[in-house]
């Protein structure tokens, strides 16, 4: 058996800590990317006798990568993702719940069994000192625990702690902004997931807009292919927030771009319309909708200039510069109805689970890893900052207009190689030929996906009131990899 333990001070009353626990969406915030995923939070809180179902990958960073690469194969898509991600299921269940002093955990799986007690203790000064043991319990001792299973879950501890740490810092920051209810459309992807969890471990009441009969009073019916939206679900919504759409990844077949096209565009306009329907009854609503720094074209800086580029700068050439403008067109429905529109243009977002980053792990993880481009400007943005600047949007009234979300230091390709390598401790001397995205998705899609070169300013986004939690490529990719 192996024994773990882990302190972590925050500087908040222990009701405050112990309820953010309490809350749905606390389970999916704890778990990093490195390590699995969610797939069912517990279904009874942390009452004795709840129940959690993880998804948990192989530890250490060559699981890491081979996680990624099983994602990216084409197997089945009927099978579970979990299962696609080379993923194993594991069940938690909790006892010993004693609000505000603690609970446990007791999660079993194909590592064994992992018991892992939370203990809330009052501080000095009105301050609150969480105090976590983990005991691991083995099929058989052997090296697999003391190697890399152990190390594993002391990087999952450090993990949660900055998670709640930067989560309660947050909603500090935010204290003026009251309880609301917010509307989510693409709640089930990467960044939908983790936005519907933050906002409601700080309080707020989540609908997720599902394309299927709704099953429950927490979601909402549409059909953007169709244009069905009922005005009168969004009723008591103080926000909505958008980030359906088809995936970008893969070839640019004429198809393909226009459903990427179209998904993006006629689910907005769905949207915008219904909350300007709604615009005369008083209530002050937002609309937060994704864009992408595609809307500056795939070489704003060709001729030379190296200038950061701002909300005020052009959109420029490409497929992706289209889609972004006809995407904040959309919104102009909600905008002169009164309804405050704000136009989140995200980064390169930094997550093993998907995008970029999930790309480049396998090559990485074997040694052979280096830049796509040495020169070429990447904007990137962690997964969590992402997240918390959709919040960011939703809860600061007088935020409008398009918003860079991109992390304050964009770096070259050759820079953000190094880094990575760096990170996982693997060398990164390899350039990727040319021809390798282009045989993955196409000439344009490389163009458009891989060699995008754009510098972009995240000085309105700090003007804003935002305080990254990582301001910089290595800190966020140390928070994500094991």
């Amino acid at each position: 058996m192996a024994h773990i333990e882990h302190s972590t001070a925050l500087p908040y009353p222990r009701e405050r800590v112990f309820a953010w626990f309490e809350r749905p969406g606390a389970l999916v915030r704890l778990t990093p990317p490195f390590a699995g995923s969610v797939l069912s939070e517990p279904d009874d809180g942390l009452r004795d006798g709840s129940e959690a179902r993880l998804a948990v990958g192989a530890p250490g960073v060559l699981g890491t990568g081979l996680g990624a690469l099983a994602a990216a194969l084409p197997l089945p898509s009927a099978l579970p993702g979990w299962l696609r991600r080379g993923q194993v299921e594991s069940t938690g269940r909790h006892d010993s719940y004693d609000p505000p002093r603690g609970f446990r955990v007791t999660t079993t799986g194909p590592f064994g069994r992992i018991v892992h007690e939370h203990r809330f203790v009052e501080s000095d000064g009105g301050g609150t000192v969480l105090h976590e043991s983990v005991d691991v319990v083995a099929p058989r001792e052997s090296d697999l625990v003391a190697g890399t299973l152990v190390p594993t879950l002391r990087r999952v501890l450090e993990y949660r702690a900055v998670q709640l740490r930067d989560d309660l810092a947050f909603y500090a920051a935010h204290a003026d902004a009251g309880p609301r209810t917010i509307a989510v459309a693409g709640a089930s992807g990467l960044i939908g997931t983790q936005l519907c969890a933050l906002l409601s471990v700080g309080g707020h009441r989540v609908l997720r807009l599902v394309r299927r009969p709704a099953e429950t009073s927490d979601e909402i019916s549409w059909d953007p292919a169709a244009g069905r939206l009922d005005p009168e679900a969004l009723r008591d919504v103080d926000a909505v927030v958008n980030l359906a759409g088809r995936s970008i990844g893969g070839r640019f077949t004429a198809a393909a771009k226009d459903e990427i096209l179209t998904s993006r565009a006629e689910g907005t306009l769905l949207i915008a319309r219904a909350l300007a329907d709604l615009a005369g009854d008083g209530r002050r609503r937002a609309f937060v909708c994704a864009s992408g720094i595609g809307y500056y074209g795939t070489d704003p800086h060709g001729d030379g200039d190296d200038a950061p580029l701002t909300e005020d700068s052009p959109s420029g050439a490409g497929f992706l510069a289209l889609v972004c403008r006809e995407w904040e067109g959309a919104t102009e429905p909600a905008e002169k109805a009164g309804v405050r529109v704000v136009n989140v243009r995200t980064g390169l977002v930094q997550s093993p689970a998907e995008g970029s980053l999930s790309r480049l792990l396998p090559l990485f993880a074997v040694g052979l890893g280096g830049p796509l481009d040495r020169e070429q400007w990447q904007s990137w943005i962690s997964v969590d900052d992402v997240v918390s600047v959709y919040a960011h949007a939703v809860l600061t009234d007088d935020l409008a207009g398009p918003l860079n979300a991109v992390g304050p230091e964009p770096v070259r390709g050759a820079e953000y190689a190094r880094t990575l390598g760096k990170v996982l401790r693997r060398p990164a001397l390899v350039p990727v030929p040319s021809f390798g995205p282009r045989l993955v998705v196409g000439s344009e899609g490389a163009q458009e996906l891989a060699y995008a070169s754009q510098r972009v300013s995240s000085d309105r986004l700090e003007a804003s009131g935002y305080t990254f939690r990582h301001r910089t490529l290595g800190a966020a990719l140390r928070h994500v990899l094991p």
